[in-house]
């Protein structure tokens, strides 16, 4: 076995070792090999990246710098990246098995991810205030937008790059300060993204990166009384901890959480065009994405042929290493999650779900692969069809109403994306309007765009991230009152 790679964590644009001298191994999915070891960061040291972005934000030049200037270095952020797309990639789907074309390819000049940060650039200074006509003699209110300070980000496993520029982008284009965590699970490609971003020459201290454990890591960082706002992304398990964590310091948060997203496919559908489209939003990533449309509710008329059309086009998916041309799903990202897919495969099994097509077959004795799993007949009460799997399995379910669908798709803790698959484009918006969920795509599935505000309704999630709802989050507003002619008479005279 060749020697580990050895990760430091990242604090005032420096590199240091964990305090406690304590390191965690990171695996490479795709063959279930350790290949990196990383900072197993404890209170000391999330105190010292916390003190830094305070530094920063108080007495640096970042929390005076103009909005203008800030710009500037997001530009640069942007160029950089673009530049070590390659570089940033690799790492990625090293760590988390993730295929490399669903990642360098966005990091590439004038693709989405870069976009991003030019976006938030040009942002930086159109955020307004405003005069607001109050009703008070005399007196000139006004309001303006101010930065919350340091912002704690935490990142998910199944896609640290992504997820990370929708946060940070906006966060720093609003004049924050940030601690970034990643996930245990896939740390590497975020402290590699620290080290080309030293050529952006960011002040030091404006962004930071300690790694570990959520109980050792997490828990003080979101609880450390200088940090004034949270952002997550993960499962809304986590999303609950975080919340009680947060509350008790009263810190604003804002989450995106887990789903199990409906796709609505009505009896006038393009059938070959819905399947095509309902298999591309899940099985490609391997269903580890919190949008994944795994509820497949389809209308009694077309659910045979739907489903024969859905078994015929994902049987035909290469399984494999992310690194292998040929390969069009790669491993499940972690050993634990691919241990929990495959028991609640065999426990949706036990409980008598019909299953049509058992990715199961796809395991290896090395990595942790499974293909596309589809299960039939599957009530929408059941424990298959409410649980986020976040693995490559679906399961349908047939209706004959306009009624019962919508009932059937809101029939859930969640809310984050739903599918409509109709040529009836009215029919499909009068549905849209009824779904409760923050994303709707009709005969479309998984698009995202800079632009457009992304975020849950119900258990799955609260606040927006991209467009300008998303930088608007990392922001408050301050209502200033001057008086013209002051004049404060005696309260006792």
């Amino acid at each position: 076995m060749s020697e580990l790679r050895k990760f430091q964590y990242f604090v005032n644009n420096n590199w240091y070792d964990p305090i406690g001298g304590k390191y965690f191994n990171s695996e490479n999915p795709a063959n279930g090999e350790d290949w990196a070891k990383i900072p197993d960061c404890t209170e000391a040291d999330i105190n010292n990246a916390v003190l830094a972005a305070k530094a920063a934000f108080y007495d640096g030049p970042w929390g005076s710098m103009h909005p203008s200037e800030r710009g500037r270095i997001l530009r640069r952020i942007g160029d950089v990246i673009s530049k070590h797309a390659d570089r940033l990639g690799t790492i990625e789907t090293r760590d988390n098995g993730k295929l490399p074309k669903m990642i360098t390819p966005g990091l590439k000049p004038e693709q989405w991810q870069v976009d991003s940060w030019h976006y938030y650039a040009g942002m930086c200074d159109k955020f307004e205030g405003s005069l607001i006509p109050a009703e008070a003699p005399n007196i000139h209110n006004y309001l303006k937008w101010e930065p919350f300070g340091v912002v704690a980000q935490i990142l998910p496993w199944n896609s640290p790059l992504g997820t990370l520029i929708w946060k940070l982008a906006p966060c720093l284009a609003a004049g924050n300060t940030v601690v970034l965590k990643p996930s245990e699970h896939s740390s590497c490609s975020t402290l590699e993204l620290m080290d080309v971003l030293l050529e952006a020459d960011l002040p030091e201290g404006v962004l930071n990166v300690v790694t570990g454990y959520g109980d050792s890591t997490g828990e003080p960082l979101i609880s450390h009384p200088d940090v004034r706002m949270v952002s997550f992304t993960g499962s809304t398990y986590g999303g609950r901890a975080v919340a009680r964590l947060a509350a008790q310091q009263v810190k604003p948060v804002i989450m995106e959480l887990g789903g199990k997203s409906p796709q609505i496919v009505l009896p006038d559908a393009d059938i070959d065009l819905a399947v095509n489209g309902i298999a591309g939003g899940i099985f490609p990533a391997g269903g580890q994405s919190c949008i994944s449309g795994s509820r497949l509710l389809i209308h009694e008329s077309i659910i045979e042929e739907f489903t024969e059309k859905l078994i015929k086009v994902v049987s035909k998916a290469q399984v494999g290493p992310p690194n292998e041309p040929d390969t069009q799903i790669g491993p499940m990202a972690n050993k634990p999650h691919y241990q929990r897919v495959l028991n609640l495969i065999a426990e949706a099994e036990d409980a008598g779900h019909n299953l049509l097509l058992d990715g199961r077959s796809k395991c290896c004795d090395r990595g942790y692969y499974i293909g596309p799993t589809v299960f039939s007949n599957v009530p929408n009460d059941s424990e298959l069809a409410q649980t986020e799997i976040f693995g490559p399995v679906v399961s349908t379910e047939s209706w004959n109403s306009d009624a019962i669908v919508v009932r059937k798709a809101n029939d859930t803790i969640f809310g984050l994306a739903a599918g409509i698959w109709s040529k009836d484009i009215g029919k499909a918006m009068r549905i849209a309007d009824k779904i409760e969920a923050g994303t709707v795509y009709i005969n479309n599935y998984f698009n995202a765009a800079t632009q457009s505000p992304v975020g849950g309704f119900k258990q799955s999630g609260y606040g927006r991230e991209n467009g300008w709802e998303g930088m608007r989050s990392y922001m408050q507003t301050k209502s200033v009152w001057l008086s013209t002619d002051p004049a404060q008479p005696d309260p006792f005279g």
